[in-house]
């Protein structure tokens, strides 16, 4: 960004631009590299205000990873204010706010398309009769609470219903239920969507609990290796499906044969379910054991959408996670991030900086032991040159007086600071990176929309080779300067720079 004006007015701007430009370029490349960990087909939500520095922290985190290639938001408000989808499901809370069927206050709902009213409760029961044999789980593992309040959520959002599974672990049917996850009672707030897929067709979220992955808690054991019959032929291997079901957690087992039973309750009404949300324990391998479960009951139905049912993972992910789980060949279809991406715990702080390199025609420069606070003096323009394979090779500063590189005329660029670094470049292609949107007291272009910025982000990656953006030891983008400046730069230093006295 270059900003030219009266000097106090200039320095004004400073602390201004600064803090819009810090944050928002460090968010934005924080969602942008989980995008590229995660891959275009897996969906991005991003669930951090719990964890985010504040409400206004939080409300700029939901913007910026939308721009870097989020999805959508658990925050309402960023929602309403920049019209970025909102999603959301239910919270644990609101499981273990029910102990019984005796609580429901509402049965009944009505088929979508004919208006036949049936008892969704008793369908539901039905149904888990039927997947207790066929999964070969008995129905007394499974919570009476968590059932009615997936059929409550259920007949409040027939379109949307996408429920937690991890919420409670059954020890025996005269045990009282426990929850894996008491963390996650807390922290409700009415301006967040619990992480999760629910959403009306406006984008206006369908619950309202603080949507973060930090309340699960790594309490399931660990479940042993797949077998060998499962993983060549996980989709058909019945046995394997039920040994591996009976391996997890009792929790697990309650809330999937809980929410698979009202899913197809749903279904008899017309509707059809959205998916399920785990929290907590073996990610990679509930995802597996979810998918397979899902792809079984689809085939005894006959029932093709049921095998393709959302799976959301959340609990404390990050970039690191995300990679292990994709070694290990997970089924989940969304991830639920919230405080490794909106506190940026990997480089918290960007370290831009807003120097005076001209007044009055003069150039200044401001010198340093440390290189890398030196600045480079002058007024300046700035080129992005492409190569024959569509990516970009390197950015060019030039002096405003030089005249800019061309297609096809060779370019020599080198290092600011280090002689020996130098190189010919002839591009294919030729990008101005200055625009001027402030002249004469008004804004000049028109502002793009949100959705175009998040384009460009996508369309800008794309022109930087994979070696850049990998996550271990990735190869430097190269920034130069034109021979010209070059020795203006090392001119003025010299020009500058104090002479010392030995004695």
């Amino acid at each position: 960004i270059k900003v030219a004006g009266p000097l106090i007015i200039a320095q004004l701007l400073e602390t201004t631009l600064l803090t819009l430009v810090n944050y928002a370029s460090l968010m934005a490349t924080n969602a942008a590299r989980y995008r590229m960990v995660a891959g275009r087909h897996i969906n991005l939500l991003e669930f951090g205000l719990r964890r985010a520095q504040g409400p206004d922290g939080g409300l700029s985190a939901s913007k910026y990873a939308y721009i870097g290639g989020f999805d959508g938001t658990s925050n309402v408000l960023a929602g309403k204010l920049f019209n970025i989808p909102v999603k959301g499901t239910h919270a644990h809370a609101y499981i273990t706010s029910f102990t019984g069927t005796q609580e429901l206050k509402t049965r009944v709902l009505a088929h979508k398309e004919t208006g036949d009213k049936r008892d969704l409760l008793e369908l539901a029961i039905d149904h888990r009769v039927q997947l207790s044999k066929l999964l070969d789980i008995s129905t007394e593992e499974s919570s009476e609470g968590e059932l009615a309040a997936m059929v409550s959520f259920a007949i409040a959002f027939p379109d949307g219903f996408m429920a937690l599974v991890d919420t409670y672990d059954v020890k025996s049917a005269t045990d009282p239920p426990v929850m894996t996850d008491p963390t996650d009672v807390d922290g409700e707030n009415a301006n967040t969507a619990e992480d999760g897929l629910v959403s009306n067709g406006n984008g206006t979220a369908l619950s309202t609990e603080n949507g973060d992955d930090g309340g699960g808690e790594d309490g399931e054991m660990t479940p042993p290796p797949m077998c060998a019959t499962c993983e060549a032929n996980a989709r058909n291997a019945r046995g394997c499906v039920i040994r591996h079901l009976k391996s997890v957690g009792k929790c697990f087992r309650s809330g999937l044969l809980n929410f698979c039973a009202v899913a197809l309750a749903l279904n008899d009404q017309g509707y059809r379910a959205v998916g399920i949300r785990i929290d907590s324990g073996d990610l990679a391998y509930l995802s597996c054991l979810a998918r397979e479960t899902f792809e079984r009951i689809s085939e005894q139905f006959k029932l093709p959408w049921f095998s393709k049912l959302t799976i959301v993972a959340s609990n404390d992910i990050n970039e690191e996670t995300i990679l292990s789980l994709n070694e290990q060949g997970h089924k989940i279809d969304c991830f639920g991030i919230g405080t490794h991406l909106v506190t940026c715990q990997r480089q918290p702080a960007l370290g831009c900086v807003y120097k005076m390199v001209e007044i009055n025609a003069q150039p200044r420069i401001k010198l340093s032991q440390d290189v890398v606070k030196v600045t480079m003096p002058g007024n300046k323009n700035v080129f992005r040159l492409y190569g024959a394979d569509g990516h970009a090779l390197i950015d060019l500063l030039q002096r405003v007086d030089e005249s800019p590189p061309e297609v096809g005329q060779k370019v020599l660029c080198r290092h600011p600071f280090q002689e020996s670094k130098r190189a010919y470049v002839i591009p294919t292609h030729v990008e101005p990176l200055y625009d001027v949107y402030w002249a004469d007291g008004r804004v000049t272009q028109a502002m793009p929309s949100l959705e175009e910025v998040r384009d460009r982000v996508q369309n800008s990656l794309r022109t930087l080779r994979q070696d850049h953006k990998r996550t271990l030891n990735p190869t430097p983008y190269k920034v130069a300067v034109s021979d010209n400046l070059y020795n203006f730069i090392h001119d003025l230093w010299l020009q500058n720079a104090p002479i010392g006295e030995l004695s």
